[in-house]
């Protein structure tokens, strides 16, 4: 067992644990972080995307131990209070969503998007910077959509 501490939304956590736990094996089974999905454990879908110290990282491939030290957001770490992110609130008001499986994922990886290449954001540099989320349901037109408008909103709120 190894002892592995970080701060996950804000918050102070440490746990022993195998050194083979995976990132989202922690978040999920140990802190019951469940916003963040496992869709293909291979690092190719992004429904695990998370933040690790303000870069998106895939955690379904990331060992938990090498984030020791780090400040780790999930989604659940977006919204302050009952207050949505501006990224997830864009996603409901576009319906960026279907079964809402990738969202988590989607919306992880917008806010990282954003964060690297600023707010104004057209639709070729959006659709290439999300090559690496996949959603099942949808032919992503609005899952676009709703990333150019909440990146435009989030020029206005600070950063997370």
């Amino acid at each position: 067992m190894t002892k592995v501490s970080m701060t996950v939304n804000g918050k102070a956590v440490s746990a022993e644990i195998e050194p083979r736990t995976l990132l989202v094996q922690f978040l999920r089974d140990h802190l019951r972080l469940t916003g963040t999905h496992v869709g293909c454990d291979t690092s190719q879908c992004g429904a695990c995307m998370v933040h690790v110290d303000g870069r998106a990282v895939k955690s379904c491939t990331t060992l938990a131990v090498t984030v020791d030290g780090s400040h780790v957001t999930t989604i659940e770490g977006l919204a302050k209070g009952d207050k949505l992110h501006p990224m997830q609130e864009a996603f409901r008001e576009h319906h960026g969503l279907q079964c809402g499986f990738c969202t988590p994922g989607m919306i992880m990886s917008a806010v990282d998007i954003v964060n690297r290449k600023g707010h104004n954001l057209d639709e070729a540099t959006i659709r290439h910077e999300l090559e690496g989320n996949i959603c099942r349901c949808t032919g992503y037109h609005n899952i676009v959509k709703a990333i150019a408008d909440g990146a435009k909103h989030m020029a206005s709120t600070p950063a997370e």
